[in-house]
């Protein structure tokens, strides 16, 4: 099992470092104001952030000093899962809150974006210039007949122009929603259809791997398919002229216009701000509507006490517009901090050229996938050898679990007085469940606690809350980030089916997670994909995490299949290093490493070599489908197949399907 059995910890916070935690000043000053108790650390804290949770938010929108327009009636008009109801009566703006530092004028020239591509050369855009961009756009776009309520699409990759875009359309009430340009025109309609966006904002091609990609035929695709568009408007990435009839990027932010007011829309606290996607490998993506307000105090608290972001960091996370943590990216700029864009390939022109962008960007707060920290340790990359390492204070990692190995690595070969921010939630609540806590312990393959306000529990099938067990993730409180409603989902119907069917009332993720007795959490993978030999479960994370140690092994696909005899075949999937073998003495090795570190039962029924692991467009390891191909599923009812990075993949599942009946 992935659960650290250490009980010693492999970084423990300085008393200095504690004291000067933004969360630690937070408890004090909520002890005094809202009746937190001004004792017992974190744990005291997050049992009152739960028991007390309309106090508790209470007093995070005050804390933060959000900007009420209009006053709220109460914080939670209704608690009741799905349809709770978030600071009725308030009215606010997301963007007004993320431009603020722009008004100090000791802070306005200041970067607020630092923009890196492949070149690894930052370019800074100050918060005042970021300000009078988005002033300037938001203006175009209300003249273009964009009003609250409008989406605004952007096939856009990790560059300024999309956090100005988004910002912009914020500031006058619009729904955003955005994909990266490396998404076919497939998989692009699939999502923006769905929501019928007004404007596209979209570049003529992106650069990737040391090459440039021409994205012009896309865009003309999605241009005749997208029947609501009143506007296009060009980002001359790759330096081509406007196709005709767009609208240039440059005239619509010339505006000279400075701080104006106005130009932020105070709409109501529950009022859609953007529509995120689900991966839809099975079926059209889920169109996910979240709020103004509720992402607004959910990232406030996630960013400025759980990351312990504040106006002296930079954060930088790799990810592209079509992923959740874009957007939880450039959240950073709620906290001043200045925010990082990289857009490029995560190993090019050398695997570590994520961490020769924090070294030139001077990151603070370093954020990737667990794959990523995995090929580095497998490539024997030396970051802190070769680069200058010394402001990063945290290396967080999400996507899938960060194994028990990653952490050890990134102690040895960043630094041993490395905060490891494991963290785990989701595109559903763009944010955290359990994850990032500056005050407490990193234990081995943990992540550290459950963040603030969140009721976090593991319970078994019988709905019974367990502990130092696997069960599922359950969350028995509402949180502000949560859907406000999938969209064309009138009656609410896929929305309850997706995480309310199983245990009514509370919010069912669909992962399998261990609650320890220290606090800490494990998570095992997903739920839907769970192992289960003879009445035995196990996530499918402790499986890769142990096979993936081998060297010869370059990524694995575990598989649990109930067959229709009452049988059970369990083949592993492998995707060998090159010049690596599968002879007897591997499959001697990797039998006898799941035997030794898992548990006997959960040794393959077979494994089988393959030329490669078929993942999601932001990069997770698809096992639902493959589970349904090898059942006999045809593959156009088993996948969608825009949702997947490489469709040739499939086929070999496919081919073994029908070899086997």
């Amino acid at each position: 099992m992935t659960a650290a059995a250490s009980l010693d910890p492999l970084w423990q916070p300085s008393p200095d470092r504690i004291a000067a935690a933004h969360v630690t000043r937070f408890q004090s000053w909520a002890a005094e104001r809202y009746g937190a108790p001004a004792e017992g650390g974190y744990a005291a804290l997050h049992r009152w952030s739960v028991d007390e949770l309309e106090t508790f938010w209470a007093a995070v929108a005050d804390w933060f000093d959000i900007r009420f327009s209009t006053p709220y009636t109460r914080v939670l008009g209704d608690r009741t899962m799905p349809g709770a109801q978030w600071f009725p009566g308030a009215t606010l703006n997301y963007a007004e809150h993320a431009l603020r530092t722009a008004e100090d004028p000791a802070r306005a020239h200041d970067p607020a974006l630092l923009y890196v591509d492949e070149t690894h050369e930052p370019v800074a855009t100050s918060w005042s210039e970021l300000r009078r961009q988005v002033t300037s756009l938001a203006g175009e776009l209300r003249a273009l007949g964009v009003r609250p309520g409008d989406r605004v699409s952007g096939y856009l990759p990790n560059i300024p122009q999309a956090v100005t875009a988004l910002l912009a359309t914020a500031a006058v009430g619009g729904v955003w929603t955005s994909c990266a340009p490396d998404f076919g025109a497939r998989s692009v309609l699939d999502r923006f259809q769905q929501v019928e966006p007004v404007v596209l904002f979209t570049v003529d091609g992106y650069r990737y791997g040391g090459k440039e990609h021409d994205r012009t035929e896309t865009v003309a695709e999605l241009r005749r398919e997208l029947p609501t568009l009143r506007a296009v408007v060009h980002v001359p990435l790759l330096g081509t002229p406007a196709p005709e009839g767009a609208l240039e990027w440059a005239d619509l932010t010339a505006g000279t216009t400075g701080a104006d007011d106005r130009i932020f829309e105070q709409v109501p606290f529950d009022h859609p701000l953007w529509v995120l996607y689900s991966s839809g490998t099975t079926g059209l993506p889920k169109a996910i509507v979240q709020s103004q307000g509720g992402i607004l105090l959910e990232h406030f608290k996630q960013l400025g006490l759980h990351c312990d972001l504040g106006p002296g960091d930079r954060f930088f996370w790799y990810t592209s517009t079509g992923w959740m943590m874009w957007n939880f990216l450039v959240s950073g700029l709620l906290t001043g901090t200045t925010v990082v864009l990289y857009d490029g390939s995560p190993g090019f022109p050398a695997v570590d050229a994520q961490w020769a962008v924090a070294d030139r960007t001077r990151t603070t707060l370093f954020g990737t996938s667990a794959a990523y920290v995995m090929a580095c340790r497998k490539a024997g990359a030396r970051p802190a050898a070769n680069h200058d390492l010394s402001r990063v204070k945290c290396v967080a990692t999400t996507g899938s679990p960060l194994p028990p190995d990653g952490f050890r690595w990134l102690h040895d070969e960043v630094a041993e007085d490395l905060w490891i921010a494991s963290v785990s939630g989701g595109t559903d609540v763009c944010s955290c469940f359990a994850g990032a806590v500056p005050t407490l312990p990193v234990h081995v393959g943990e992540l550290q606690a459950a963040c603030l306000g969140t009721d976090l529990q593991a319970w078994d099938p019988a709905g019974k809350p367990v502990l130092d067990e696997v069960g599922e993730l359950i969350v028995t409180n509402p949180m502000p980030s949560m859907p406000i409603r999938f969209w064309n989902d009138p009656d609410g119907s896929r929305y309850r089916d997706s995480y309310f069917e199983m245990f009514p009332g509370v919010w069912r993720h669909g992962d399998w997670i261990t609650i320890t007795g220290h606090g800490s959490v494990v998570i095992h993978g997903r739920s839907d994909s769970t192992l289960n030999r003879q009445g035995v479960r196990m996530g499918s994370a402790d499986i890769y995490e142990a096979v993936e140690r081998l060297p010869e092994i370059r990524e694995s696909l575990v598989i649990g299949l109930e067959e229709p005899d009452g049988g059970y075949w369990m083949p592993l999937f492998v995707h060998l290093t090159e010049g690596a073998v599968l002879d007897d003495a591997l499959r001697a090795r990797v039998t006898q490493t799941i035997r030794e570190h898992l548990s006997p039962r959960h040794v393959p029924d077979e494994i089988i070599t393959v030329p490669g692991i078929p993942h999601t467009l932001t990069g997770k390891r698809i096992e639902v489908p493959v589970k349904r191909l090898l059942q006999g599923t045809p593959l156009d009812k088993a996948v969608n197949p825009g949702s997947v990075d490489n469709l040739e993949l499939l086929h070999f599942y496919e081919d073994l399907a029908r070899d086997r009946r």
